[in-house]
């Protein structure tokens, strides 16, 4: 469960840098702190700071579970389910950073277990964190006393490495939330379920050419556009789509940003 405070060492327990493995150190400065040696010299510029995960996104006049942002504006939210091979994680993140993209990345919380250093990884490219449950189960099939676990269990690793539970919760193996689902999830601390309204398959693995295919025939101003970490498919189709959307006038944002 949740615990009401967090001792300064949880909220700074990120782990700077990104093992393939699993992080091994704890870093000395907190989301939001000085990041990086401290100057020893003349001449030497300050150091960048790290920045900090948000808290619970609040959207003013969205619904309690959000499938897209504004259809008059020239925003995209590209999410992606997080989770796999953190080699392909670092690619596709690096992908987005080169085009001056930021996503949206909802966790899965035994990925973080095993990955702790990718939320600092994910923070430090301006990106933002969210919620997709401990073990990605089927929540809306579970009893009330393991879903809750699911959300409040992720949650709990959230907090402890970024000092916030983050900035959304998406639901796992299902699109729709239940009414039972949204409102554990309010319980634990989000005021918004976060949904999509376009499905790029790349789970399935069908070919850079067919995610970018999908996303690009399917994508509207506002779009919330469902994807996964962990596929060298999907990395390899970021660039075009990012090329995509450019040449539409689209751009692609935080969630946060995109609905706030």
């Amino acid at each position: 469960m949740l615990r009401a405070a967090a001792s300064a060492a949880a909220a700074g327990a990120l782990t700077s840098g990104c093992d393939p493995d699993r992080g091994t150190g704890a870093s000395s400065s907190a989301p939001g702190s000085s990041a990086g040696p401290s100057p020893s010299g003349a001449g030497r510029s300050a150091p960048a700071r790290v920045p900090a995960a948000r808290p619970p996104t609040r959207a003013q006049g969205q619904p309690v579970e959000i499938e897209h942002g504004p259809r008059d504006g020239r925003a995209v939210a590209l999410t992606f389910h997080g989770r796999g091979d953190p080699k392909l994680a670092n690619a596709l993140l690096g992908e987005a950073e080169r085009a001056g993209a930021k996503v949206t990345v909802l966790v899965v919380g035994d990925w973080l277990d095993e990955q702790p250093a990718m939320a600092r990884r994910i923070l430090d490219g301006g990106h933002e964190l969210g919620n997709h449950t401990m073990h990605h189960r089927a929540i809306c099939a579970l009893p009330e006393a393991a879903a809750y676990a699911e959300i409040s269990q992720c949650a709990d690793r959230l907090h402890k490495l970024t000092g916030t539970i983050g900035s959304w919760f998406r639901p796992s193996q299902t699109r729709r939330a239940t009414p039972q689902v949204i409102r554990l999830a309010r319980k634990v601390g989000y005021p918004h379920v976060l949904s999509y309204d376009l499905d790029s398959l790349d789970a399935n693995d069908p070919g850079a050419p067919a995610v970018r295919r999908t996303v690009l025939d399917g994508v509207q101003p506002g779009s919330v556009v469902s994807l996964h970490l962990g596929h060298a498919g999907t990395v390899a189709a970021l660039p075009p789509i990012l090329d995509g959307l450019r040449q539409r006038g689209l751009r692609a944002v935080t969630t946060t940003e995109l609905v706030t």
